[in-house]
């Protein structure tokens, strides 16, 4: 593998049980344990990670609280400390960084490294998985796995099929061996609803929907069929993208029709909020400018911002500073509107807490309100869970 530097250079590194694992290096007295990170009991609270003692019971992420205890009452719970989180993953972003400076992060506890251009430098692309994954462990306490494939979504495959600390390389001569026996739930964008689908016309793994030419998969699934064809093939185009210190996140939607009502805009500009403090909190920011952008009928744009009183990351503070900025900035005669935005500015990663615009009580409440929304989202898809003003409106199709 090692001897050609063109192939099997992208790495997929994944933190095993990363929440959980931190708290029980922290805690030694957890080790062992049927432990998660998660939210109350009592409330709504959701596992935000469960360690592998828990796993066994069947207790998995985003699975509630209440129902993880049903599966094992001597469950311990702790409560997230993402303060912390965010601190450890800036130490393994560092480590990584020790190894290629194409690092792209995809959250806390994930990354895809591109290690064409260095891998020769240590010995080839197992040896740097190695290497990470001893570094990892011997500075952090902390215990990776990681896959080695020729692009990314064999890498990311590759790194979930035998956690906990795996290493397992994909060849280019292996890809059909390995990816025809598995479910057809591993191919990106094939979720519960799809898979049952597919399972009804008996595509139940990878292997069977790749015996379906591209006509007959376009009679099926439409414009997602040239991707599920070329999933199957192993074939992934994309690029590692380097992480850059963002000035700003964004969102925008044009609609399939102007917007004439206050209240649907208004609808909509809940939903871009609730899109874009997502991934502020994916990426362990905060921000304190907020801004909306409006394009009407004839394409004239009027853009209106303004800077909260601190950083925050919380979608209750940004939606309070938006709802406002709306109401008293943007032209009450509301005239057909094309196109809304909604970005977050003033950028910073902070691993404290400033002063807020809500009691401390209530900032818990919200910040685990975040959390769960979050879970829901990405384990779900981001339309799984919105505030109940942005289902007034048409869905955006933001970009």
């Amino acid at each position: 593998m090692d001897g050609d530097y063109n192939v099997n250079m992208i790495l997929h590194v994944d933190m095993d049980a990363f929440y959980a694992s931190i708290e029980e290096r922290d805690n030694p007295a957890l080790r062992g344990k049927p432990l998660i990170v998660g939210g109350s009991a009592e409330g709504r609270g959701v596992v935000a990670t469960a360690n592998y003692a828990a796993r066994r019971f069947g207790i998995h992420s985003a699975m509630p609280v209440r129902k993880a205890l049903n599966l094992c009452p001597d469950l311990t719970i702790v409560r997230p400390r993402m303060d912390v989180y965010a601190n450890v993953s800036k130490q393994i972003r560092e480590i990584f960084e020790l190894f290629t400076p194409i690092v792209e992060p995809l959250s806390f506890d994930e990354a895809f490294l591109d290690v064409r251009e260095t891998a020769h430098l240590f010995g080839g692309a197992e040896a740097v998985a190695k290497s990470i994954k001893a570094t990892i462990l011997s500075q952090l306490g902390l215990v990776a796995s990681v896959g080695i494939a020729p692009n990314k979504f064999l890498a990311k495959i590759a790194s979930d099929i035998r956690k906990p600390d795996a290493l397992v390389v994909i060849d280019p001569e292996q890809i059909d061996a390995f990816l025809d026996p598995l479910p057809i739930e591993r191919l990106w964008g094939v979720g519960k609803a799809t898979g049952a689908t597919m399972k009804r016309i008996a595509i139940r793994t990878i292997g069977d929907l790749k015996r379906l030419d591209i006509a007959a998969l376009e009679d099926l699934f439409g414009n997602s069929a040239q991707h599920y064809w070329e999933l199957a093939r192993g074939i992934d185009p994309r690029s590692v993208v380097p992480y850059r210190e963002a000035k700003s996140i964004s969102s925008e939607t044009t609609f399939p029709e102007d917007i004439a009502s206050r209240e649907d805009l208004y609808g909509c500009l809940v939903y871009l909020v609730e899109s874009v403090s997502r991934r502020l909190r994916g990426h362990g920011w905060k921000g304190k400018g907020i801004e909306i952008k409006v394009r009407y009928h004839d394409f004239h744009s009027i853009t209106r911002s303004q800077i909260l009183p601190q950083a925050t990351d919380l979608t209750a503070e940004l939606l309070q500073g938006a709802t406002l900025l709306f109401q008293t900035k943007i032209p009450q005669d509301l005239r057909p509107v094309r196109l809304l935005g909604f970005g977050i500015h003033h950028l910073r990663q902070e691993t404290y807490e400033q002063l807020s615009l809500f009691e401390q009580p209530q900032i818990e409440k919200q910040r685990s309100l975040d959390q769960v929304t979050d879970l829901i989202a990405s384990k779900f898809g981001r339309n799984a869970i919105r505030r109940a003003e942005g289902n007034r409106s048409p869905k955006p199709r933001d970009r």
